[in-house]
């Protein structure tokens, strides 16, 4: 009974990432949902940015504590160790809808780009939206939002991490995933200054994020790891700069 809660819980928790991440798409190209990153009552500047910012903070907090592997090792003396990562998703997706919620626009319009222009911009964050999820699967999609733990757990077998792999976009850059969001926040044909927060403050996190994560691959990998640190650059392909493909999925920490 309590191994079928378990999976039972990963099952929900997965559809429920899935509905956030479809809704961040739409919150963040202003599309047909009820509350965007430009929608909503305004008012003051300075109250929107203090709100956004925290907001911001709140996601990245949750996320680069959550992450790292000292808390897991704590955590996982409270709840299930096969729920452990099923837990990180809801958590973050919740941190998400927080951010849908309680988000204040700020309408004053940085730059706004229209025809040809506009619609390559629009172009250009559909493919970081491709590039994110592109990367999940290269990663090992259903082990990194908790789906194959539950079910090695349900089926009484023991989780193995994954060996560490390059396929693909890891052959070119270490954290692909990162950079699709960052191409997906960025290229908007209308850019708002809340837009412009959001896009910069996400930045930040992950600018921040990667060089928490790295320390647990390379404490996880050891010289496999540094060896690709050389080989590959962290977010921007450089020509000349890649690896072999491994055919095997990447493995996350």
């Amino acid at each position: 009974m309590r191994k079928s809660i378990i999976f039972l819980y990963g099952i929900v928790a997965y559809p429920f990432f899935f509905t956030v991440f479809l809704y961040l798409i739409a919150f963040v190209g202003n599309l047909l949902v009820p509350k965007t990153v430009d929608s909503g009552p305004t008012g003051p500047m300075w109250l929107a940015l203090i709100v956004d910012l925290g907001l911001i903070a709140l996601f990245g907090i949750q996320h680069s504590i959550m992450a790292r592997q000292g808390f897991k090792r704590w955590w996982t003396r409270i709840v299930p160790k096969a729920a452990e990562r099923s837990t990180f998703v809801i958590v973050g997706s919740s941190m998400l809808v927080l951010m849908f919620l309680f988000w204040r626009p700020m309408p004053d319009v940085v730059w706004e780009l229209d025809g040809a222009a506009g619609a390559l911009m629009m172009a250009a964050s559909a493919l970081g939206w491709l590039i994110v999820l592109a990367s999940t699967f290269l990663i090992d999609h259903f082990d990194l939002f908790g789906l194959r733990q539950v079910y090695l757990h349900l089926r009484s077998r023991d989780y193995t991490p994954l060996p560490f792999a390059t396929r693909y976009l890891y052959r070119f850059v270490r954290h692909p995933l990162y950079l699709g969001f960052m191409i997906a926040f960025w290229f908007a044909p209308v850019m708002t200054v809340g837009h412009l927060v959001l896009a910069a403050g996400f930045t930040v996190y992950i600018l921040i994020a990667v060089r928490l994560e790295e320390k647990d691959l390379v404490q996880f990998y050891g010289r496999t790891y540094l060896a690709y640190q050389d080989q590959v650059p962290m977010l921007v392909p450089r020509p000349g700069m890649s690896v072999p493909d491994s055919g095997k999925p990447v493995q996350s920490v």
